[in-house]
């Protein structure tokens, strides 16, 4: 069963009930009208929800305008399965089609959210949460992206929804995919994150298209017992287009899932429960029960998942404002020791004097786990990819210090890493290579292990050639961080569309104006709101 809690702001789905169940009702009545149960979030969640979406949307748009691979692959196999005219079957009812980036074309909505996710997450530039909730002691620590979005557009389009409820739908997806990192850490077993965005997906696009609790709970039955991603995707000394498009294909798989339990197929239920499910075999099969009516008490297992899950309804305490932003292309586990050498070089400017960096002998990076084994790997040191590139620290370190170097600044707006900073010409600049080769980086240890994922704690020194030390100090809340309230957010990100949108349009504000204000959107806007043109680029590999 689900209780509410904190007068009515909080459902609460425990252990020992279906949670399934109980997720998927959440969703059908936070999308409801009945004022008892309907979502309510505040301003400030509304508003930070669409600054979220309009930064992912700028990122997809501008990895689609540079043809990057994976994108353009899945949105020409999306424009391959247009819905035949304008309807298909969806249960006993027929429904409109979704739209891919840049086309008024209505295609099948498992393919527009695969073609649209993919080019969001192309850049890995788009938010981030960490799976922290310390107030409810929920601090699993599992990280996950704000991939997700184009499952509420197309369910609004296929829906006939407005701007406002495709808003609401985006905090609930959010919600149910940033409550389910604070609880369990998919990555503690090797699968990949982007499983508790797919159940968020097929819970909000079932309640978006009118499915039942049911349906919704069969539906994330199959995503869990059908199409678990490990982290295999991202492993390897080279990534692949498949470590972009993760996201992608478990939203594909889930709206795939919602549909087919509409049209009468059942999944397994109550699968977070079920006790080969990846909940009960990695976490064991719950907590322990009194075994009334035997001779050994505290002996017979519990029917319970290993977390009771609490899910916001009203009121401002969202997971979404927790999730933190990117300010250009950079993996997250990098943004505290970003904003440690930006800080550095504010104290010590005398070290930008020569553009080729001869003032700096060493460069010593102190982090966390898992930033030291995922981003600090040996292997790492030497990136030929893109996507290799972007998982770095010393290439992001260093790239950054290189156009610091040249344009005599540490400005944040102005050094902004943006794609071109990780193309084929980028990766093998001597300069940078130089300085990548100056670039010590170490495991702080507890002191800093602990105070992950509450920040990302990080320091950098720099020793000139002189043999003096400049010492950053700890970062814990870069720039971007939700905890973060010195930099100037608003600003640094309408820099950051204004330089992804130039990338697709000679003009990006009125690209950037189409997706926010969301919640003033009529039902036709939301209906064209990817009709336009695409400015493609050659030339970036």
């Amino acid at each position: 069963m689900s209780t509410t809690t904190a007068a009515d702001t909080h459902v609460k789905l425990e252990a020992n009930t279906n949670q399934a169940l109980g997720i998927a009702q959440y969703a059908i009545d936070f999308l409801s009208d009945d004022p008892a149960k309907r979502g309510e979030p505040d301003a400030s969640v509304l508003e930070r929800t669409n600054m979220f979406f309009t930064d992912a949307v700028l990122c997809g748009l501008s990895a689609l305008a540079l043809k990057t691979n994976a994108p353009t692959v899945l949105r020409d196999e999306a424009l391959q399965y247009p819905v035949t005219d304008a309807t298909h079957r969806l249960g006993k009812a027929t429904q409109r089609g979704a739209t891919v980036f840049g086309s008024n074309v209505q295609v099948h909505p498992e393919k527009a959210a695969l073609a649209n996710g993919s080019a969001v997450r192309e850049w890995d530039s788009n938010g981030t949460n960490f799976g922290y909730n310390p107030q409810l002691g929920h601090t699993a620590g599992e990280f996950g992206h704000n991939d997700f979005y184009g499952v509420c557009i197309a369910g609004a389009q296929m829906g006939g929804h407005d701007g406002a409820y495709a808003l609401k739908a985006m905090i609930c997806l959010d919600e149910i995919r940033g409550r389910l990192s604070e609880v369990f850490s998919l990555k503690t077993y090797k699968i990949d994150h982007v499983v508790h965005g797919a159940i968020g997906s097929a819970a909000v696009f079932g309640a978006m298209l009118g499915a039942t609790a049911e349906q919704i709970e069969s539906a994330i039955g199959m995503v869990v017992a059908h199409y678990i991603p490990f982290r295999a995707i991202r492993a390897g000394k080279q990534l692949s287009d498949s470590k972009g498009a993760s996201a992608a294909i478990s939203t594909e798989v889930a709206i795939m899932s919602v549909r087919r339990s509409m049209n009468g197929f059942m999944g397994p239920r109550d699968i977070f429960r079920n006790p080969e499910s990846i909940f009960r075999i990695f976490e064991g099969p719950g907590q322990m029960f009194e075994a009334v009516g035997t001779d050994n008490a505290n002996t017979k297992q519990a029917d319970a998942s290993p977390f009771d899950l609490v899910l916001g309804r009203a009121g401002s305490d969202f997971a979404v404002m927790g999730m933190h932003f990117k300010l250009g292309l950079y993996e997250h586990q990098s943004a505290g020791a970003l904003q440690a050498l930006l800080d550095l070089l504010k104290k010590a400017p005398h070290l930008l004097d020569d553009e080729t960096g001869s003032k700096i002998k060493t460069i010593k990076i102190t982090a966390y786990e898992p930033a030291f084994g995922i981003i600090g790997d040996p292997a790492k040191r030497n990136p030929t990819t893109r996507q290799s590139a972007d998982h770095s620290m010393v290439y992001i370190v260093a790239t950054l210090l290189r156009k610091a170097l040249s344009q005599q600044t540490s400005d944040w707006k102005t050094l902004m890493l943006e794609p071109y900073d990780f193309d084929a010409n980028a990766i093998k600049n001597e300069r940078t290579r130089s300085l990548m080769e100056k670039i010590e980086f170490f495991h702080g240890g507890e002191d800093y292990d602990k105070r992950y994922p509450d920040g990302i704690p990080t320091s950098l020194i720099i020793e000139d050639t002189d043999g003096t030390e400049f010492d950053s100090g700890m970062v814990m809340y870069p720039a971007g961080h939700a905890r973060n309230t010195e930099a100037d957010l608003k600003g640094i990100l309408a820099h950051k569309f204004e330089l992804l949108g130039k990338l697709a349009f000679e003009d990006p504000a009125p690209i950037v104006a189409r997706f926010d204000g969301l919640a003033e959107k009529s039902v036709e806007e939301i209906a064209s709101i990817n009709d336009f043109e695409i400015q493609t680029r050659d030339g970036f590999e």
